[in-house]
């Protein structure tokens, strides 16, 4: 069985001019695919199987990411169902230069694990074993409770 820390992954990618709105800053859902593509790695990661996008929760985008600075993403696995898997994710506007970081967008994405016939498919049970991982968890379930209770 996959612990949380196994499916914590972590991307950058830099914000290029084609990347961008009017604003000069990153399009919108340029941010949002890839929150999708780093948190449906983690959740195959800890599936051992192929993960589609069933669902995505409380999306905001709290700042911008202006062009030539990097979106870093960062994704884990914090529950799990029979089929499904809930990926805590989180975009920061980072500073190529100093590394600098300010959180921008975060969100709990839901991805179901499927076979070779696009079925659903059984995941393994997360195991949460270390101090950071049970810190991990505890903030994305903070979070999805708050989201739920529109706070």
């Amino acid at each position: 069985m996959p612990t949380l820390l196994d499916t914590y992954l972590e991307n950058r990618k830099r914000i290029q001019p084609n990347d961008a709105n009017n604003y000069e800053t990153a399009h919108g859902g340029i941010v949002m695919k890839a929150m999708d593509e780093v948190g449906a790695m983690s959740a195959m990661r800890f599936a051992g199987e192929t993960c589609v996008t069933a669902g995505v929760d409380d999306l905001s985008f709290r700042q911008p990411i202006p062009v030539g600075e990097v979106a870093r993403i960062v994704a884990f696995v914090y529950d799990a169902g029979r089929t499904s898997v809930r990926v805590r994710i989180r975009a920061d506007r980072e500073d190529p230069r100093t590394g600098e970081q300010e959180r921008t967008t975060e969100s709990c994405f839901t991805f179901v694990a499927v076979d070779d016939e696009g079925d659903p498919t059984r995941v393994p049970e997360l195991r949460v074993e270390s101090d950071r991982g049970r810190r991990l968890r505890d903030e994305a379930l903070e979070a999805e409770e708050s989201a739920k209770g529109g706070n």
